[in-house]
C-alpha cells in the first residue's frame, strides 16, 4: 500500500512509470523466490549406511575405503523349521537386521547382498532343506570378503542367523586374518540377558524363541495352529525323522516347544539382538587390523 501510495504522488508521468516497472520486477522477484523456496525439494537425511547393490561402480569407488566395515547378512532361505515356520525363514530374519543395521548403523557401513545358501548339515532329512560343505561355505565367505577387501576395506561384520554355521565363519575369520582382514560375526550362542529372563522351556530350533522373534518379525509366516512341543533329550549329531537314527529325533523338525512362543517375547530378543549388533559393528570398527603374513 506504502508503494501505490509513494507512485501516486509522484507528478512526473515519465518517473512515475520508471518507479512503476522497478516495483513490479521486485515483487515479481520475490515472489519467485518464494516459490522457489517452496517447491525446491529438500535433500534427505544423510544416512551412513548404504546397500551396495544399490550403487553403480564409480559410486562404490568412492565408498569402499579402508574406514568402511561391510556388513554381509548370511541367513538360510531354503532350510526347514519346522511344521509352523517358513522354509526361509533365516533369510527373512537376516534380511530384517540387514534393515535395521540400514537404518541405525552409526557411520560408514556398506551392506552388501544377503548370502543364502551355507552350511546346515543337521536338517537334511527334512524336504526343501539345503547345506554346502564346510568348506565349501568357508571358501565362500573368503571368497566374498576378498573380493570387496580388494577395493579397500578391510573390516567385515557377518550378520549370522544360524548356529552351525559358526564352524566355517570361525575358520575363514582365521584364513582371512593372515591378509590382514577382519571377520566378525554374530553368536547367537552367545548368553542374552534377555532371552535368559524370557525363555520358559528348552530348545535351540524353531523353539520357543525362535518363533517369538518371528512373530515379530513377520507374523504373517508363522502358522501357530501348526505349532507343537517337540522336545527330545539331546543327542549327538543333526535332527532326524527316524526314532532309531542318530540324532535327536523329531518328527516336526524342530527342536523346542514353540507353543510357549509371544510376539512380546519376540519383541524384547530382537531388540536386545539389534542392540548387539550395533555394538558389534561399532567394537569392529575400532578393532586394530592383524599385520598381513
Amino acid at each position: 500500500m506504502r508503494l501505490i501510495t509513494l507512485i501516486s504522488i509522484i507528478k512526473r508521468p515519465q518517473l512515475r512509470w520508471l518507479v512503476s516497472v522497478f516495483v513490479l520486477l521486485g515483487l515479481a522477484t520475490l515472489a519467485s523466490a518464494q516459490a522457489l523456496a517452496v517447491s525446491a525439494p529438500q535433500p534427505p537425511p544423510a544416512n551412513p549406511a548404504v546397500l551396495l547393490e544399490t550403487l553403480s561402480w564409480d559410486e562404490a569407488e568412492h565408498l569402499l575405503t579402508p574406514d568402511t566395515v561391510v556388513v554381509i547378512a548370511l541367513g538360510a532361505e531354503s532350510k526347514e523349521h519346522g511344521r509352523h515356520l517358513q522354509l526361509n525363514n533365516d533369510f527373512l530374519m537376516a534380511e530384517y537386521f540387514k534393515k535395521r543395521v540400514l537404518a541405525s548403523a552409526s557411520q560408514n557401513v556398506v551392506v552388501a547382498p544377503t548370502i543364502n545358501y551355507s552350511f546346515y548339515p543337521a536338517f537334511l532329512e527334512y524336504p526343501g532343506s539345503t547345506s554346502l560343505g564346510r568348506d565349501t561355505a568357508r571358501s565362500m565367505i573368503t571368497d566374498i570378503v576378498q573380493s570387496l577387501a580388494h577395493y579397500g576395506p578391510r573390516r567385515f561384520y557377518i550378520l549370522n542367523t544360524g548356529i552351525s554355521t559358526l564352524k566355517p565363519l570361525a575358520l575363514a575369520a582365521a584364513e582371512l586374518a593372515c591378509d590382514g582382514i577382519v571377520l566378525r560375526y554374530t553368536d547367537l550362542t552367545r548368553d542374552d540377558p534377555v532371552e535368559k529372563k524370557l525363555r520358559q522351556s528348552g530348545g535351540t530350533h524353531a523353539d520357543e524363541i525362535e518363533t517369538s522373534m518371528m512373530l515379530y518379525i513377520a507374523p504373517e509366516t508363522v502358522r501357530m495352529n501348526k505349532a507343537v512341543r517337540d522336545l527330545k533329550p539331546h543327542q549327538p549329531g543333526g535332527l532326524t525323522r527316524d526314532p532309531h537314527g542318530k540324532g535327536v529325533y523329531s518328527p516336526t523338525g524342530a527342536w523346542g516347544d514353540p507353543t510357549m512362543a509371544t510376539r512380546e517375547k519376540g519383541q524384547a530378543v530382537v531388540e536386545s539382538l539389534v542392540q548387539t549388533i550395533l555394538s558389534d559393528i561399532d567394537k569392529l570398527r575400532q578393532t586394530t587390523l592383524p599385520p598381513s603374513k
